[in-house]
């Protein structure tokens, strides 16, 4: 049976890791899991707010994907501010898009003259992405033209992969407490994680390395990728470009093999195939527009997350009805873990 279809209803916060009748059935087997959550899964001193539409209609999926196993699962996340923190000490996070610059993009290419094209260039597409009145095949070429012409601005400006990682190490940027734990729990099931993202999968990769210090051989990051010479300088990027618009499942096909830097020799099986055969979806988003990302595949069973980072009282209700479960004000990735853990 496939449980596409959300009848949301209204429900009170609860406060609480997970909504109340989530009692994990199994025992977490990772020393950090158990520190952080304990052996029954039920320590909620580090709760948050969380908020369930349609209860009933959750059990069931959590019923389908488990009845369905680990082998039929995988998890498709978005990267920014999802994986991410929205904010630290007081400040936003910054993110990884490389369309974005100044103090809300991570990447500065060590040239300042391109800096402030490629920010010329954020002032004058950004604006057009979220605009209502253009259409979405319209849109879809304006964002492809964006996202051409930075490509080419980091090219020309001399972009090397020193600069990638000093930026890295600059930023305002971390994870989710308990992120790693997940990845963690999922790696010693084979559960492919899929995180998609519209920058590139080059700073993405960065950012695991180090500032989760490890890699993950079921982690395969869905993004633009770049090439670099024997001296590090950019020169080109693989595949088709991955945009805001087209980041979903659809860009399994046009995006390139995971970096051999992050994966183990023997590593992530890159068989596209074999992740389009599980069909029972765990999807974690931060915005309405990433439920898109499942889009593609014929899943059976999706249960969408989403995390609501900010002005939470004007974006409550289309939240609401639009994931299953709704995390508030920046919440840790425990609940998620717990969920996770019935669902295997």
């Amino acid at each position: 049976m496939s449980y596409r279809v959300q009848n949301i209803i209204t429900c009170k916060p609860l406060r609480t890791s997970l909504p109340p009748r989530f009692t994990p059935r199994v025992f977490f087997r990772c020393g950090s899991c158990r520190n952080r959550i304990g052996m029954d899964g039920n320590d909620i001193s580090l709760a948050s707010e969380v908020l369930v539409g349609d209860r009933e209609l959750l059990d069931k999926k959590i019923a389908a994907i488990r009845s369905g196993g680990p082998q039929k699962m995988q998890v498709i996340a978005d990267f920014d501010r999802t994986l991410t923190r929205y904010s630290i000490d007081g400040q936003p996070g910054q993110i990884s898009l490389i369309t974005c610059v100044g103090s809300h993009g991570l990447l500065q290419q060590g040239n300042p003259e391109y800096d402030a094209k490629r920010q010329q260039l954020y002032e004058y597409y950004h604006p057009l992405e979220f605009s209502p009145k253009i259409p979405i095949e319209e849109k879809t070429k304006l964002m492809e033209e964006w996202w051409g012409k930075t490509h080419a601005l980091l090219i020309e400006g001399g972009l090397t992969y020193d600069a990638i990682k000093q930026s890295v190490a600059n930023a305002t940027i971390a994870f989710r407490e308990g992120v790693a734990e997940l990845f963690e729990y999922l790696e010693e099931r084979d559960i492919p994680v899929l995180i998609f993202s519209a920058g590139l999968a080059d700073i993405i990769e960065e950012v695991l390395r180090q500032k989760l210090h490890r890699s993950f051989k079921n982690v395969k990051i869905v993004s633009n990728r770049m090439v670099f010479d024997s001296d590090g300088c950019l020169v080109s990027f693989k595949g088709k470009t991955i945009h805001s618009l087209n980041k979903n499942e659809h860009a399994l096909d046009m995006a390139a093999p995971l970096h051999e830097q992050l994966g183990d020799a023997d590593g992530p099986n890159n068989n596209n195939a074999s992740v389009k055969n599980r069909t029972n979806v765990l999807l974690l988003g931060d915005h309405i527009g990433d439920l898109g990302m499942s889009d593609g595949l014929n899943y059976e069973t999706r249960i969408s997350v989403g995390f609501l980072n900010d002005n939470v009282e004007n974006s409550l209700d289309s939240y609401k009805r639009s994931f299953d479960i709704v995390y508030l004000n920046d919440t840790p990735m425990w609940g998620v873990v717990e969920l996770v853990s019935q669902l295997c």
